[in-house]
């Protein structure tokens, strides 16, 4: 045997551990998580279109959206409205049904032209219907105009879940 080819042999019996490594790294990757936890992140952007996520297939669904000036206990608006003043905390609360180990739910919430005004994201574990809120503010008054918010559940826009409200 060669210098060449008994070199050539130990820099493949040394990768083997790392292809070995990256063969197990998916697998552990599968494996289903014992006790979920929720997280939430936060990224507001004024101005700019966010990051681009990656579709998936999700188990959890959006059922329903509703805006409101304040929330109950249970995360839910106490009264829907899509009429607001300039200085009003404005919530988002979204209901979902199905059950998963991570569910990243965004809500990107635009001005007229569809500036972003904030992009929100909350990773949720629900193993049934749950709600979800999110909110928006500015203490020196939003300006007067059409607003919307659109909700996406891991990347796919959700059906029926883009709803336009007003600041007068």
């Amino acid at each position: 045997m060669t210098k060449e080819e008994t070199e050539m042999t130990r820099r493949i019996l040394r990768s083997i551990p790392a292809m070995i490594l990256g063969l197990a790294l998916p697998l552990a990757a599968c494996k289903k998580a014992e006790t979920p936890a929720a997280t939430s992140t936060t990224t507001e952007a004024t101005g700019t279109t966010g990051g681009t996520t990656l579709p998936s297939a999700s188990a959890v669904h959006v059922t329903d959206v509703q805006l409101g000036k304040a929330l109950n206990a249970d995360k839910r608006v106490q009264a829907s409205t899509d009429t607001f003043a300039p200085t009003d905390t404005i919530f988002a609360s979204v209901a979902t049904s199905g059950a998963a180990p991570a569910a990243t739910i965004v809500a990107k919430w635009t001005y007229q032209d569809g500036q972003t005004v904030k992009r929100d994201s909350r990773t949720i574990a629900p193993t049934g219907p749950a709600v979800t809120e999110f909110s928006i503010q500015k203490p020196d008054g939003w300006p007067k105009g059409a607003y919307q918010v659109e909700i996406a559940i891991d990347g796919q826009p959700a059906t029926a879940t883009t709803r336009s409200f007003k600041i007068q």
